[in-house]
């Protein structure tokens, strides 16, 4: 099948924002539910399989992992009812790190089922069963050929590591000032976030195609970025400011430049062609649909959401930055960040990219 590779727009839509249960993915996920909803359906009707066996990867701990379920059996349901089928058994796995807040998914799935119950037909309610998976999905999870779908949303741009290729030999930073690719970086920091990436995304492949079914699909969504350029300020905004952030805290004498230089974000944004050629590189997938949906920001609103942005990348940085600096300078560094992205927001409107890809496994 040709891939197809579009860009949409949707102003208005909210901050960017890397946390799993953000408004903006919210909106995201509701955009391209008809892809997820075509690709799990067809899927139905090729297989037909008595359980569908599904794989949230990265699910953190938001409604969004539950939603996203619900909305499957609700559809699959209807789709069985048109095609005078019986509807299958749904056995649903819930990954992300261990560190992870697996208990308020479990807390949600009394009033889940509840919900489940109350939309099922008159043939009776749907049978979903829901686990909880800890573990990185950078390595295996699942036993051989017994997934037939997987969903990731807004967790593939988050890389394995730090990209070794950032320090030198004595292990001091090529990329001093900054904690990500910025205009100022030595070409070769690129480079190397480039590398991590293809490997992780590489690896994240081969694994799930042991995974998976013959025929099996996956639908991913990632932060990504339009162009060839990754120092565009829609790619590098939210990174730039939070350096600007540590350097008010430096020259305050709260922590040591030298330290900061040492940290760096695990982080990337790959572009539509990138993650094609990749898949194409890998060889265990076809492409079926390859899209970026480019979601804008109102910048009247950047007063209101300087400072939850700030919170939102808080909640993924601050267990790395406490590591790192200790609990001293978490509040104090959040508090200028959310001061500069408000600053900064009111001045130009933002736009992120959310890369949509759809995955069949080859026999």
């Amino acid at each position: 099948m040709s891939v197809e590779r579009v860009f949409r727009m949707k102003e208005g839509v909210g901050e960017t924002s890397y946390a799993k249960n953000s408004l903006a993915q919210k909106e995201a996920l509701h955009m391209v539910k008809h892809i997820t909803i075509h690709t799990i359906i067809d899927l139905y009707v090729s297989k037909t399989p008595q359980t569908l066996h599904i794989a949230d990867l990265g699910c953190s701990s938001g409604s969004n992992a539950l939603s996203v379920i619900g909305e499957i059996v609700k559809v699959l349901g209807e789709k069985c009812c048109e095609i005078s089928k019986p509807m299958p058994e749904f056995q649903v796995f819930l990954n992300d790190l261990p560190t992870n807040d697996f208990n308020s998914l479990f807390v949600a799935l009394p009033d889940f089922y509840n919900k489940l119950v109350k939309e099922g037909s008159s043939e009776g309610s749907p049978s979903v069963f829901v686990a909880g998976v800890p573990g990185s999905f950078y390595g295996r999870l699942f036993p051989s050929n017994s997934l037939d779908f997987i969903h990731s949303s807004f967790s593939l741009h988050w890389l394995s590591q730090v990209p070794p290729g950032l320090f030198d030999k004595d292990g001091k930073s090529i990329n001093k000032g900054k904690m990500y690719i910025s205009k100022t970086s030595p070409k070769s920091v690129t480079e190397a976030y480039f590398m991590q990436f293809q490997e992780d995304f590489t690896h994240f492949l081969k694994l799930r195609s042991k995974e998976l079914i013959s025929g099996g699909r996956m639908v991913l969504m990632m932060q990504g970025r339009k162009g060839r350029d990754q120092t565009d300020r829609n790619n590098i905004l939210y990174w730039e400011l939070l350096a600007e952030a540590f350097a008010s805290i430096v020259s305050l004498g709260e922590v040591e430049q030298e330290l900061v230089d040492s940290y760096d974000i695990h982080f990337y944004s790959p572009s539509l062609e990138e993650v094609e050629g990749i898949v194409q590189s890998e060889g265990s997938f076809e492409i079926d649909h390859l899209e970026g949906i480019e979601i804008g920001r109102n910048s009247s609103k950047a007063i209101k959401t300087g400072r939850a942005t700030a919170m939102t990348i808080r909640a993924i940085q601050e267990p790395l930055i406490r590591h790192k600096f200790g609990d001293g300078i978490i509040d104090p560094l959040f508090e200028r960040y959310g001061e500069l992205l408000e600053e900064e927001l009111a001045k130009e409107e933002v736009k992120s990219l959310c890369l949509i890809v759809v995955l069949r496994k080859l026999t």
